[in-house]
Parts: structure tokens; sequence; C-alpha cells
């Protein structure tokens, strides 16, 4: 689970370095006392295997043709077969350093058996099939009516980092707040500390409106702000929450004046801006579509597609909610929201496999009819959402175990394969097996891997940020301090670079620029060329801040915004830039 996640095995001191400590142990307990009393598991259910017998906690697989059903306990989560298995690796290739590594981590591939190696992968692949939720030619292209970044990597498909030039040579343009910090304190288990600044993922939105540029985020205060772009001044007073925001907001992608952001306090929030302070309109508890599996946070960054709201939460449910959204007749922006359809991110098999931490922290990925998401069971899951406008269940078309701990998105290329970017905390053999990143075909559901990477030291380890495709390489960063830059088609490491661990901040990449966080003791952000991929990236410039940078950077329009854990929202552009 990442930095900021309250509910981890790991997690950051103020300063942003890595600390120690285990909830889970506690939390355990009282997810299989609810378990007990909620679900009617067994208590035996509770103990290190699953004795109760796995059909007795879901209903039967629905019918795809029925309509949804209002009740809440129509959820329509089935009892999955056994976890898909990978084949035995034909080759195993340690790959040697093209720098220095600053970590133990080891890093090979490994191809997989029957596996072409191409860009196309499995053979000619004619890309994702489409529908009319999202078109898969979107991939890589800004999304919604309102020109900005919106959402976590500004699309349905995740897939769009910003809009340039990237600064060339910048200086801070401003830190917000110019007078005090954004922190507050926060208790995990019986511990209550200081949380400062931004943190996992927190991305903030970037956008305009009214002839005003606006810089939308939540943050370790406990706060969202709503911040001018341009000169770092608040353009609104900022909306308190009842605990930290550690996720990315969204931003109505229609035009609606309107925000939809979660906090640890429970609540998934849809906040009204087109007033003189902030106004929440409506909200979702965690408890809402049942007892929550592991806990009641909310990280991942919602959708807004025709109407309906996407959302996940770390309760391990996704949910979706049709917003009715309008004005009233002084003009201020309106919702009627219904909870049409959710449901759980576990199955049977993923508690026998993986047990109980099965929170949803990822952003769902939309990509033709398709949702997409994964689980820190390490479960990728993707449903067939064709029918839901028109109030047919969607059904669970594709199912994969990765063996470990997703919290990073699922990332698409447009050839149509997936790449996934798994933790290394459980030390299961599946994860020890498969690696850490995986590009996975969707089109094969039964044998679904192109090919691995191992990526890791001990654990904790693996991969946190969520990766980024560029030209014919995707970009990781480790939570041992390497960035990777990994061949589509084979797999292959063809360069690598070290920074200062651990790397949470997802690289973002912007006109051949690549832009990376990374939590040296004062933290930077920096920036790198990545026009020529077959080379380590030399670079740019950097710039630092006053702890570590784990949140993850917006580009817009020549201005770079990113949060530290020093405090602060930062903004970078060019001396004499606008």
């Amino acid at each position: 689970m990442a930095s900021g996640h309250l509910f981890s095995s790991r997690s950051t001191d103020p300063a942003g370095q890595p600390i120690g400590g285990d909830v889970s142990v506690a939390v355990k307990g009282a997810v299989c006392i609810a378990l007990v009393i909620v679900l009617g598991v067994g208590a035996s259910a509770c103990g290190d295997e699953i004795t109760e017998p796995a059909g007795r906690l879901f209903e039967a697989p629905p019918d795809p043709a029925t309509t949804l059903v209002p009740d809440p306990s129509g959820i329509s989560t089935t009892v999955a077969a056994p976890s898909t298995t990978v084949a035995a690796p034909s080759t195993t290739v340690a790959v040697s350093p093209t720098t220095v590594a600053v970590s133990p981590t080891t890093t090979e591939r490994v191809a997989i058996i029957g596996v072409p190696t191409s860009v196309g992968g499995h053979g000619s692949v004619p890309g994702w099939p489409g529908g009319s939720w999202v078109d898969p030619a979107s991939i890589g292209q800004p999304w919604g009516s309102v020109p900005g970044v919106l959402t976590f990597r500004g699309s349905p498909t995740r897939s769009w980092h910003g809009s340039g030039p990237v600064p060339s040579d910048p200086v801070v343009a401003w830190r917000y707040p110019r007078d005090s910090l954004m922190c507050s304190l926060s208790t995990v288990g019986t511990d209550e500390r200081e949380w400062c600044g931004v943190g996992w993922t927190g991305q903030p939105a970037v956008f305009e409106r009214d002839g005003h540029l606006w810089v939308v985020f939540g943050a370790y205060d406990g706060q969202v702000h709503f911040v001018d772009g341009v000169t770092g001044a608040p353009r609104l007073p900022p909306l308190a929450t009842g605990d930290l925001v550690k996720g990315s907001l969204t931003v109505d992608p229609d035009g609606f004046p309107l925000v939809y952001v979660g906090s640890r306090d429970d609540l998934l929030r849809v906040v009204a801006f087109d007033r003189d302070e902030p106004t929440v309109l409506w909200s979702l508890h965690a408890e809402d579509s049942g007892q929550p599996l592991w806990n009641s946070d909310w990280d991942a960054s919602p959708l807004v597609l025709d109407d309906h709201l996407f959302a996940a939460g770390e309760n391990s449910r996704f949910h979706v909610v049709r917003l009715r959204r309008g004005y009233d007749s002084d003009g201020l922006v309106t919702v009627d929201p219904e909870l049409v359809w959710f449901t759980h991110g576990w199955d049977n098999q993923l508690i026998a496999d993986a047990g109980y931490n099965l929170s949803i922290e990822n952003s769902p990925v939309v990509i033709g009819d398709t949702l997409w998401f994964a689980n820190s069971g390490g479960l990728v899951q993707g449903w067939d959402i064709a029918g839901l406008a028109d109030g047919l269940r969607p059904h669970r078309t594709f199912r994969f175990w990765v063996g470990d701990d997703v919290d990073a998105t699922l990332v698409p290329d447009a050839e149509g394969f997936l790449y996934v970017a798994v933790e290394y905390e459980r030390e299961t053999e599946r994860s020890r097996e498969l690696g850490q990143l995986v590009k996975l075909d969707p089109s094969r559901p039964d044998d679904p891997v192109v090919w691995s990477v191992h990526a890791r030291s001990e654990a904790p380890s693996g991969i946190w940020a969520t990766p980024a495709v560029h030209r014919d390489l995707v970009v990781v960063a480790t939570d041992d301090g390497e960035v990777l830059g990994i061949d589509r088609a084979d797999g292959s490491v063809r360069w690598r670079f070290g920074l200062p661990r651990p790397l949470w901040s997802s690289p973002t990449i912007v006109d051949d620029v690549l832009l990376m966080g990374d939590c040296a003791w004062a933290g930077r952000m920096s920036a790198f060329d990545v026009s020529d991929t077959s080379v380590v990236p030399p670079l740019l410039w950097e710039v630092e801040t006053g702890a570590c940078v784990e949140a993850s950077p917006t580009v817009w329009r020549g201005t770079v915004y990113f949060g530290s854990r020093d405090g602060r929202m930062y903004a970078l552009r060019d001396r004499y830039g606008g």
C-alpha cells in the first residue's frame, strides 16, 4: 500500500521518509468480526486459512440481462474459478544496469513461452474493442470539454499527462500556502502523529474556467484547496473534511462546477465550487454499500462518464452513481445522485490466495465498454459495462491474479495491452514467479501474460508508482529508487538510473520530458530528456523542496504543479513564463 496509506505495513514520517508500523493485525481482527456478523462467515475463516466453504459467501452469478436492482443487497460479485496460472518461463534473462544501481534491486525479464516478442505481443492485435463509453482512440489524448488535467492521468484511459511546454530552466513561481503549512494530526492504530503536505498519489487538477486558471487538490491538512494557478493565491476558502485527503480528486469534465473527492473520514464527496465557498452537495459513506472488508478510505481518483460517477474505495468495493447534474433557478449547480450499482472487488478465491487486505486504491480505467481496476490483493479485473446506462447489470469478463498488492493504476497502450505494476509485500510464490511489472493481453484471458519484469529487493519493495507509456517504452519507478526504461515489445530493460528512494511519484512525460519526484533529504522534482528512448535520459534540471516528493506532478502550458511532504504545493515555471 502506498505512502500516506494509513492502514499499511509501510508509511512515511512527517518528512516523508519511510517508517515502520503494522496495524494489519488489529484491522484484520476487526474485519473478521465484521465478516462473521454481516456476511455470515464462519469464525474459522478469520484464521490464516479459509476453512468456510467459499461458495457460502456470495450469491449465485447474476443474469447479465437482468436490470439493476435499487436494493443495495443486489451485489453482482460471483465466485470465480481458481486463479489463472502463469506458464513457466522459457528463459530468465538477467539485465545488467547501464548506470550504477543505487539499491540491491533484482531486475530481470521473464519471457513467457509461446509469446512472440513484437510490439503487437501475441502476433497482430488490432487494439481495444470499441464501445459506447470511451473511444479507445482517445488513449493518450485529453478528455472532456474543460481545458485542463481534470483527473489522475488526465482521462478515463489514464494515459494523458498534460499539455506543454515543460519549463526548460524553472524557478519556484509560488508556494502554497505562503505563510503556513498544510499539516494535521491523524491516528494510525493508537499512534497519533502529524502529517504534512501532499502524499501519494496527490496529483493536482489544473484547469481553465471563466478566464481563470484553477489548481484544486486535497492535502494532509484534511482540506480541499482551490488555488489560482498563476499567482498561487486562494480562489476559494479550503473545504475541511474530517481527516487526511490522500488521493487525486476529479473535476467534472463536462463543465459543471463540481469536484469529486474522497477523504480518510469515510466519505466520498460531490463538491460545488460556484458559490462563495465550496459546498458539499452529496456524499457516499464507505458503509453505504455494506461493511468495509478492509477500511473506509477513498484514495482512487473517480471518473465521470455520461452523468455517471465511477468510484473505487478502500472498503474493497466498486461503485457507480448516477449523478443527475443540473442547475437550479438561481443558476447554481445541483446533483440528485443515486447509487445504481456496486460490486465486491474480491472473490472467495482471492481471499484464499491473499487474505483480507483487499482494498481498491488504484484509479478506475474505462476503455470501450470495459471497466478495469485491480486491488491490494493483486486481482486485475475487467467488467463489461455496455448496458449499464440502460439498466443492465455489469458482469466480469477478465480475471487475473498477479500475486501481490496493485495500488498503481493500470496503464493501457494503443495496441490493446495493459501494464500492471505490482508491489512486493506478501512474498507469495506467485509474486516471486511473476514479477513486479506485467504486460497483459486482455484478448487472451486464459493466457494473458506477454512478459514480466522482476524489479524488487526485500519486502516491502516493488512498484507503487503508476507506469508511463512513452513511444516504444514503458517507464517505471521502483520503491528501491530505480527508474527503468523497459522495451514494450519484449520486456527488456534498455536503461536505468537511480534516485533517492522511495519513488512513489508516478513518472510523468510531456513533450519528451520525463518528470520524477524523489525522496532526497530535501525532496526534488527533476526533469530528464527522453526524446531518444535508446539511451539513459540526461538530466535537464532539478528543483528542491523541503521534503520527500511522493505526489505526482501535473504539467499545464509552461508550469509544473506538484505537492511535497514539506507542507506545500509548488508551481515551477521559467523565470519569465506566464
